[in-house]
């Protein structure tokens, strides 16, 4: 059920206002017609159930799923199917209940006289800016299918992108954090035990020792207080990086770390030139699709090249001069290409191929960086392992003289 603010005009010609929940505006636009009423405007009304309960059925709904749900219902209408049976059939086959929700809803909303693009903006908590885009673009050049087909592989790409340079990155930040973990609890159980020892004998220890026992018998008398810091600097800097000034530093961070930023830039560069190229290719015009595609992007650099871009082609100005002014962000190939688009009219296959050759590009990469990151990981291991046994257990072979 869906809550609708609406105002309708009654038999002697006033006009009231009236706030109901219904199931669609097909049954509200019913009761008006019973009431004796002339429907004149609308508004849905976003109640705080509505919004678990829209939580609840699109949580579950994950980035693959879309790209399959893209792929298939494409596939079907180009065979021949209409799109109420298509989804029809997706829904039967599907197991994941939100998914079969999302379906039949579509399905309903077809039913009644939307278009799929119009059903599928109204759940823009599912289906990004630049899937409507797409498809709506499909229905205005009678080609659907091949909307469809264009935007899930633009989507796979994507996914499978992003899949790639976090799994590179992900195996660095579990091994660092068990290391960081191991030696917490070394200096929590391990150590206090030696120090004991230590203290004892009246040994004189050495300076690395003396701070790994300090370091110690902090953590030991002050478990809870640093438990507490620890969480709360997660926490805040979770909210920081969220906040505006936040992402504003992470963005600039991430493009002049070393190794790191190449890739970035890369991976921005592929970003950006496969949704324009995907874009353009299925009709959309330039200035809509770089408008979906700064919604794309994720870094506010990238986003304010882009919209530059977009003023120079509203103003009847190249592209391909921005890009190529900023050389920093985007790599001079891209402005070079695009250039060269510009010039033979053929602009979404100069994107399409600066797209593919990056994408290879940032996927080489992450394999190297793997393959850099493991010795490189071994010797930090190393060296904490060798100063740990240095500090600890080179007291103990002086023990002998006290004993």
């Amino acid at each position: 059920m869906t809550l609708y603010q609406y105002r309708a005009k009654n038999k002697e010609g006033k006009i009231y206002e009236r706030t109901l929940d219904v199931k669609n505006r097909f049954d509200l636009y019913d009761i008006i017609r019973r009431e004796g009423g002339k429907f004149v405007s609308i508004k849905e009304k976003k109640n705080f159930l509505a919004l678990i309960s829209l939580a609840n059925v699109f949580n579950g709904i994950k980035l693959h799923q879309k790209i399959i749900f893209a792929k298939n219902l494409g596939l079907m209408m180009k065979a021949g199917l209409s799109i109420t049976r298509a989804l029809a059939v997706m829904g039967k086959q599907s197991k994941n209940k939100a998914f079969k929700k999302l379906l039949s809803d579509l399905e309903d909303d077809i039913s009644h006289g939307k278009t799929l693009s119009e059903s599928l903006g109204n759940r823009s908590n599912v289906f990004s800016r630049l899937f409507v885009s797409m498809v709506k673009a499909g229905e205005e050049s009678g080609n659907v299918s091949g909307s469809l087909g264009i935007v899930s592989s633009q989507m796979e790409k994507s996914y499978l992108l992003a899949k790639k340079v976090r799994g590179a990155l992900i195996y660095p930040a579990v091994i660092i954090s068990a290391m960081i973990v191991i030696a917490i609890l070394l200096l929590i159980f391990m150590v206090p035990t030696l120090s004991a020892t230590f203290e004892g004998l009246g040994a004189e220890l050495p300076l690395s020792t003396r701070i790994l026992i300090y370091t110690s018998n902090f953590l030991v008398e002050h478990t809870l207080a640093v438990l507490a810091v620890i969480i709360l600097t997660v926490f805040s800097a979770t909210l920081f990086l969220r906040s505006m000034v936040g992402r504003n530093i992470s963005d600039n961070l991430s493009v002049h770390i070393p190794v790191i930023g190449e890739m970035v830039k890369e991976f921005e560069s592929a970003r950006t030139t496969r949704t324009l190229s995907s874009l353009l290719s299925s009709g959309v015009e330039i200035v809509v699709a770089l408008d979906v595609t700064i919604d794309v992007v994720q870094n506010h650099l990238y986003k304010n090249v882009l919209a530059r871009v977009r003023n120079a082609i509203e103003k009847g100005e190249p592209m391909s001069a921005v890009f190529i002014e900023h050389e920093h962000l985007y790599p001079v190939f891209v402005g070079e290409m695009v250039a060269v688009g510009e010039e033979t009219g053929k602009i979404s296959e100069m994107l399409m191929s600066v797209a593919n050759y990056y994408e290879e590009e940032v996927d080489q990469k992450t394999k190297n960086l793997s393959t850099i990151i493991e010795p490189v990981l071994m010797i930090i291991i190393g060296i904490g392992v060798g100063i740990f046994a240095i500090s600890m257990l080179a007291p103990t072979y002086s023990l002998v003289e006290y004993i």
